[in-house]
């Protein structure tokens, strides 16, 4: 899959795209996109993301109401996309325990949001390990993946990593993913 971050600035201190180069990439890829809205209010942005081509949508939970994720959950699975919902490092998982049953993926931010490059934030592996003793769907890891940490995170529970930086980065690119394929 090909997992894309959206960044409006303002959740985020950077701007990365919109609906339109969604769109553009789904013209040129089958692949899944798993679109994570790193926004303010992505409550009002999901329509414009599901008609350029989303699979999935990942919505912060520091950025809406909780108690109203049911209602956007619904929505989504409504018109064929897979609901998920992310957590930043510090963010404890007593946040999502509610909606837990209503979405596909979790998304654990091993990063600050934001910025692309940083380092792994170890302090996550106990949430993402705990996360998997009570969530049978899928767990996604953001932020600071690579060869050094692949290992530890699938063995903690997760089955998707966000290796953005880490392939796009490398010299040999097809090295760099097989290292991630083998992690142990």
């Amino acid at each position: 899959m090909l997992h894309i971050d959206v960044m409006d600035g303002h959740f985020v201190p950077n701007i990365t795209i919109g609906p339109g180069v969604v769109k553009y990439i789904r013209r040129v890829t089958k692949l899944p996109l798993d679109v994570h809205l790193m926004i303010e209010n992505p409550q009002n942005f999901i329509n414009d993301f599901v008609k350029a081509g989303s699979d999935m949508i990942t919505m912060h939970i520091e950025t809406i109401n909780a108690k109203r994720y049911p209602l956007y959950a619904k929505r989504l699975k409504s018109k064929g996309i897979k609901a998920g919902i992310s957590l930043n490092p510090a963010t404890p998982l007593a946040k999502i325990i509610n909606v837990l049953n209503l979405v596909d993926l979790v998304l654990v931010m091993s990063v600050n949001p934001g910025f692309s490059g940083q380092a792994f934030i170890p302090a996550v592996l106990p949430k993402i390990k705990q996360l998997r003793s009570i969530f049978n769907g899928d767990i996604s890891v953001d932020g600071g993946v690579n060869d050094k940490w692949a290992g530890s995170i699938i063995k903690a529970g997760a089955n998707i990593l966000a290796v953005g930086s880490y392939i796009f980065g490398a010299k040999n690119t097809k090295l760099a993913i097989e290292r991630i394929r083998n992690a142990k």
